[in-house]
This record gives C-alpha cells, structure tokens and sequence, in this order.
C-alpha cells in the first residue's frame, strides 16, 4: 500500500529524519510519536503529495482512497447530516451522475447507477451519517442544522465525521482527539477497532493510543523506528533499548578514557609513537554511542500552597446554568484539602458549567457558594488562551504577577516550561495553541493556588508536556478538581471520581474503564445499564421504573427499525430487476412502467419511515 525506502525528509532546510524505510498495508495500525517539531504531520504531507522526498524512494498503491480531517471548515448553509455525507465521494458522485441520467432520460444508465449505488449500500447512507454525528457528541435533532451555526470546536467534530464517513483503504488523523470529550473518544476507539483499512494516527494520548494501534512509529534525533505493539509496548521497548544503550556507553567510555590516556602519555615517545597512532584511528574510526538519557524540556513543580483551609468551598443546594435553562440541580458539596476529583459525564451534562460555578465565573441561579477566606483559584479553561495579551511576552506575562521580579528569575522559571531565549521575550501572539496552553499553566503555577480547578488542560500539549504536568499534579498539595479526556492523566492524579449526569452531581462508584464501559452500554437503549454505573438502592429503583415507562417507546423504534430493513430489503430487489436490461426492450415496457412506480412510491414510504424513526429516537431520548 505505501512503501518508503531510505526516505529522507526535510521541511525548508531542516532535516526531519533520514533512511527511514516501511511498509504499511492494509489493516496495520500504526502510531506516529515523537515531539512537537520532529515531523509527524510533515510524513503525512508527504502521503498526501504536498512534500516530496529529498532522499531515497517513498511510492504508494494506485488508486488509493485517502481520507484525513481538514483543519478548516467554511461557514456553510449545508446541513450537518449532508456535510457528513459528502465524506463518501463515490456516494455523491452516483449522486449527480443519477441526477444527470434522469434529466436526459437515460433509463438504461440510470439503472445502472441505481445498481451501483445500491452495491455501495448508499440507500442508507443517510443513517450512517446520522450515526457518525450522534457517536461524535452531535445532539439528536441537530443533523439538519447548518454547519454554519456549530463554534469552530463542533466544526472539527463535523470535519473528522466527514473524514470517517469516506470508505477509503488509509485513514490519516491528527491529533483527533484534542476537540473531543472522553464520551466521543470512547466511541471513536471502537470505530478505529472496527475500521478495515490503514490507520496513521499522531497522538500524545497515551490510552487511546494503546486502544486503537499495534504499531508504533517514533521519530527522534532524526530516525524513525518502528516498534510492535501499542504505546505501553513500545514505552517498556524503548526503556530496555535505553537502559542496554546506557551500558553500552559507560562501557565504550570507559574504553575511550583508556585510549586516551595511552595516547596522551606516549604519543611524544618515538618508541610508542606507532601504538600510539593506532590507538588515534581506532578511537576516529570508533561509532560514538549517544548518552541515554532523554532529556525533557519541562522542569517544573507547584510550591507549597501555604494556608489551606478547611472547607476550601462550599455549594449549598445550587441551581446552575444559562439564561432560562438549568442544567445543574440542587447540587450540593463541599471541597476539603488534599481531594483530588475528576469529573466524569456526558457531553452537555454540565462538566463545565460545575467548574466555572466553583470559580465564580458563573453565578448560581439558586443556593449559595460559600468560600473560605483565604481562598486561592487556579483556573484553566481553554478561552483563557485567549485572554492572553498578544502583544506581550511570556516574561511580560509572569512579570505583570510580580512587578518585584527579577527578568533572571523570571527566566529562570519560564524555563521549565521551555520558554527560553528568544521565545521568552517575544511577543505571545504568534504561539502556537500548546504553547499558550504551557503558558496559562506557568502562571497558574506561580500563583501558588491552593485550590485547582482544570478543564481539558491538555489538549494540544504533547507527550512529554503531559508527563511533566502529571508529575507536578501529583506533589500539588492543595485541592484540584480536573475535566479532561486524557484517561492517563485522570488516572494518575485523581482519587475520586463524580459523575455529573442528569442535572446531578454524585459518587462514581467504579474506575475509568467502569465509566468506559458504562458510555458505550448507555448508548444502547436495548440494554440494561450497566452494574459499573454508580448505583445505589433507590437510584436502581429509579431506573428500573424510568426503563419501564420508556418501554413503549423502545417497542416503537425496535418496529420502524424492522419496517426500514423490510422496505430496504425490497428496494434493493427492486433496485435488481431494474438494472435488467431485458427490460428495457420492447416486450418489457408494462413490467418497467410497475417497477419503476412501485420504485418511486418505495422510496417515498422509506422517507416517512426514515423521519419517523428519528423523531422517535428523539422522543426516547430526551425522554430518558
């Protein structure tokens, strides 16, 4: 499918890695690491024609169907459902050329069409669509809203449907989980499982990594290796490699120190000149093994917090949301020091909304907030990159926290963030989404917040940023409340988690591959929901009564589903005879005439059927 030999491979006059050679085919997994700048998405610039090669030899399969997520979506009146659609481009070319063969009156290739277009199962490509929205977090009743109306985070969303609904043999995505909740990423580790083509796939999310490759392709010092297996796989492989490279160097220093030392003193003898010269080629001639440790570029640690007091924050029987809308319930809770919550729910559920009300950037619409006197928030949300003043430098920003500090020390600090040099004192404007997220984080660092409060902090943060922030999370010594859909760092940092659902905010009793199992089982409205869920007596009371209410409603969607597969089972019988051409000769014209009608009033019954299957799909869900 594609095969690189000795592929060398620049972006301007830097040089990304070279002599690198695979080849991937149908069915691999394979997932691209390596740090921000090393080349990962220029290999896929590659693939898809937009770089060439400066060494060595990369070609691919003719006929190859492609399918990658565009990174910008226009404000267009298409509907959503229709966008997605447009992903399957075999699909709309059948499309028009029907289009065209009606006009003209061409029966014979119209039927041909329909046939293929059948083949490709594009009567229900619709439904398909329809499934990729509401697996991506796409709300039931918003297939038939313009793109235009969703923010720029949803557009993403739509863009990687469109991607994911092209039958293609090569899947290339970049970073697809950075505008997702850990709802959608759940469901787009099944579908990846389930995809039959190649998959390329640059991500620094270390368990979704692990879900969804069995290859790993990690580009360092200007070399891409591959390794066999998922991500932990390949971090166990790596560390071995590691650790006998590390022997492997103390052991050729030991040599080196010899040599030189020999050479050092006799090299002025005339009687040991000749060893002596020996011992100099040898030591040119000698591969020099690098030093094994990898460097991080962060370095960083959260202080001493000073007072914490005890409760942090209170809410008490709060009501939150917007404008005429609640969507958290008489939630009440208090934050001790030292908790350690991660919050876990739905898409829309109200995650976010909890975060800004516990930061006070959202009022309560009934209750009380009630918080300590020394009180100190350390607050990330993404719009916060935003409020960033361009126009300053990262030194600018810490200063501006304490005029009385140094630009040494000031320096100092930015460096464990990796702002040093010039990028410390250049205008902040230019950085690139990650680095202004490092940014809000040193200043929430040295602030010295004695409660923290995150919501999705890693997006666009690479791997090695992750690490680093999971590491000073753990020493935080004051309280922290985190939303994220990186289950490594919610695993790693969080003793508790709380489910906010349904307007309310309670115990999850269970971990995350519990929660993991619990999003796929809920998106079944035919199965129980499952034990792993937090449960208690009444709640499973409570349940089982809501299960039964909605019975009748389930009984109705089970029906209209079984109407369609009947009335697609006979349009495409129908959509068989058609493509007869015996029946387009002269003998056949009564027969044509009863086909095609009972055609056309077919696919006038599977609409009707169609719209009300999803109105009650709709009608149970919002019921349930």
């Amino acid at each position: 499918m594609l095969y690189f030999d000795k592929v060398s491979l620049r972006r301007g006059s830097k040089l990304l890695f070279r002599d690198a050679s695979m080849t991937i085919q149908t069915g691999h997994k394979i997932g691209i690491t390596g740090a921000n700048g090393t080349g990962k998405s220029s290999l896929f610039a590659l693939i898809q024609g937009e770089l060439d090669v400066d060494d060595g030899n990369f070609r691919m399969d003719k006929n190859l169907a492609i399918a990658h997520v565009e990174q910008e979506t226009p404000a267009l009146p298409t509907p959503a459902v229709e966008y997605i659609m447009q992903g399957d481009f075999e699909l709309t070319r059948l499309q028009q050329q029907m289009d065209q063969a009606e006009q003209s009156g061409d029966g014979i290739r119209a039927a041909e069409l329909h046939e293929r277009f059948a083949v490709i199962d594009g009567y229900a490509a619709r439904a398909r669509a329809t499934r990729l929205l509401h697996g991506l977090g796409f709300a039931i009743g918003s297939e038939e809203n313009p793109v235009a109306s969703f923010s720029g985070g949803w557009r993403m969303r739509l863009n990687l449907g469109h991607a994911l609904m092209c039958r293609s043999d090569l899947l290339l995505l970049d970073e697809p989980t950075n505008h997702l909740d850990l709802e959608a990423v759940v469901w787009l580790e099944k579908w990846l499982r389930n995809y039959q083509g190649a998959l390329l796939l640059i991500s620094h999310d270390r368990d979704f990594l692990d879900r969804c490759v069995k290859q790993i392709a990690y580009v360092e010092h200007e070399e891409l290796t591959i390794y066999t297996g998922n991500y932990s796989d390949f971090e166990r492989m790596r560390a071995e490699k590691l650790a006998l490279q590390q022997t492997s160097y103390e052991k050729q220093q030991k040599q080196v120190a010899h040599m030189t030392s020999f050479i050092n003193r006799f090299k002025a003898k005339a009687s040991k000149a000749t060893q002596a010269q020996s011992r100099i080629k040898a030591l040119e001639r000698m591969q020099m093994i690098a030093p094994a440790h990898v460097d991080s570029p962060f370095s960083f640690a959260f202080k001493h917090p000073g007072a914490i007091p005890n409760p942090l924050l209170r809410l008490n029987k709060v009501d939150a949301g917007y404008g005429d809308t609640t969507i958290l319930k008489n939630v009440s809770f208090s934050l001790l020091p030292g908790e350690r919550i991660g919050l876990l729910g739905p898409n829309g559920e109200g995650k976010s909304t909890l975060i800004k009300l516990l930061a006070g950037e959202l009022a309560a619409m009934q209750g009380s907030r009630e918080i300590a006197k020394d009180l100190s928030i350390g607050y990330f949300a993404q719009h916060q990159l935003e409020q960033l003043h361009p126009e300053l430098s990262p030194l600018q920003h810490v200063q501006m926290l304490n005029a009385a500090l140094s630009e040494k020390e000031a320096r100092q600090f930015l460096g464990g963030f990796d702002f040093r040099g010039d990028m410390a004192i250049s205008p902040v404007s230019p950085l690139s989404g990650g680095e202004k997220a490092r940014l809000v984080l040193a200043l929430i660092v040295y602030q010295q917040p004695n409660l923290l409060l995150m919501d999705e902090p890693t997006n666009h943060l690479d791997l090695e940023m992750r690490h680093a922030l999971s590491m000073a999370l753990q020493s935080f010594e004051g309280a922290m409340i985190l939303v994220s859909h990186d289950r490594y760092l919610l695993r790693s940092v969080c003793d508790t988690l709380m489910l906010v659902s349904g307007g309310n905010v309670d115990l999850f009793n269970g971990d995350l591959d519990d929660y993991s199992k619990w999003l796929l089982e809920t998106r079944n409205d035919d199965e129980v929901v499952s034990s792993s869920a937090p449960s208690r007596r009444d709640d499973r009371r409570n349940r089982a009564e809501q299960r039964k209410q909605l019975q009748p409603l389930r009984n109705k969607v089970k029906k209209l589903e079984a109407e369609l597969e009947k009335l697609h089972q006979r349009k495409d019988e129908l959509d068989l005879a058609l493509a007869d051409p015996e029946l387009y000769e002269s003998t056949g014209g009564e027969k044509l005439k009863k086909l095609t009608l009972e055609h056309g009033q077919l696919e006038k019954k599977l609409q009707e059927i169609e719209e009300a299957w999803m109105e009650a799909g709709e009608e149970l869900e919002n019921a349930g």
